[in-house]
């Protein structure tokens, strides 16, 4: 796809395909059958295609046969982030290892009972920060800012696996009625998520440049959290070898109603995470629009 239509590949079918080979077989035998799952992709999607090797091409300047290469590694790790998270979700939280770096930096957060809000990007495997986070304060509360499109049959699946599910979606209205559930969830010091790399063709954006390349990213998360005036932080969960996660956690500085400089230090960190982690880059359509030129 040349643009992002807020739609995500896959079918509750395989999904459920995928829970019982998990159920029944384990993760690691799951992760076998990714390998006919990420050749699929790699023969046959050639939008998405397309749009990836540009990313590992162009703004990463690898060779167009490493790029080729990282094309499908790169499919074969989403897989594996969706496995992780359905195992998470169905209870077998216990069979991952996981680290913080900058840990402090959230128990601070919740500590001070302002609520807080945390901007993550399509990188490694947020959606299971929950399941962690709780090991830091059992008490919290994510909110997760999304669209009727994301908020998809398969998220209400995987909802129904998860044995104690902290997050609660707040859904983006035409009437910014979405404007006061973010605020009362901050006054009950409750966390509140964007995704901070991904915009709707219409809606309103900034630009800024990203591995060199300028682009346009969702106004709304930066333009709300540089003026409610609580902690802003950079939060990415990401995936390493031998099921194991790392998550991060970076304060930002935040200038009040100062949205460009926030998104500005938002790209840096997002830089700084594909430096170490290069195929964890999600975004399977044309970031950059560059692919009709």
């Amino acid at each position: 796809m040349s643009k992002w239509d807020g739609k995500s590949k896959g079918t509750v079918l395989g999904y459920r395909i995928f829970v019982f080979l998990i159920q029944k077989m384990g993760i690691r035998s799951a992760y076998g059958l990714l390998y006919f799952v990420a050749s699929y992709y790699f023969l046959f999607l050639k939008k998405s295609n397309s749009a990836i090797f540009y990313y590992f091409n162009q703004r990463l300047e690898y060779s167009r046969f490493k790029s080729k290469k990282m094309v499908f590694r790169s499919y074969y790790t989403f897989g594996q982030t969706i496995i992780d998270k359905i195992s998470i979700s169905a209870g077998m939280r216990n069979k991952f290892t996981y680290e913080f770096d900058g840990i402090d930096v959230l128990k601070n957060l919740l500590a001070a009972k302002k609520g807080g809000v945390l901007i993550s990007a399509h990188v490694g495997n947020f959606e299971i920060a929950e399941h962690f986070l709780g090991d830091i304060n059992l008490d919290f509360s994510i909110n997760l800012v999304t669209t009727d499109l994301e908020h998809s049959a398969i998220k209400n699946y995987l909802e129904s696996l998860a044995q104690k599910p902290t997050v609660k979606f707040i859904i983006i209205k035409d009437d910014l009625s979405h404007i006061f559930e973010i605020n009362s969830a901050l006054t009950n010091n409750e966390l509140v998520c964007f995704t901070g790399d991904r915009y709707f063709e219409g809606t309103k954006s900034l630009s800024e440049k990203i591995l060199g390349q300028e682009a346009h990213f969702p106004a709304g998360p930066f333009l709300i959290a540089s003026r409610l005036q609580v902690p802003v932080v950079f939060v990415y969960v990401m995936k390493e070898p031998n099921l194991h996660y790392h998550l991060y956690a970076r304060e930002a500085t935040v200038k009040h109603r100062d949205e460009k400089a926030l998104l500005k230090e938002y790209v840096q960190s997002v830089e700084t995470i594909l430096q170490k982690y290069p195929l964890q880059w999600f975004n399977y359509f044309d970031f950059w629009n560059q692919l009709k030129k």
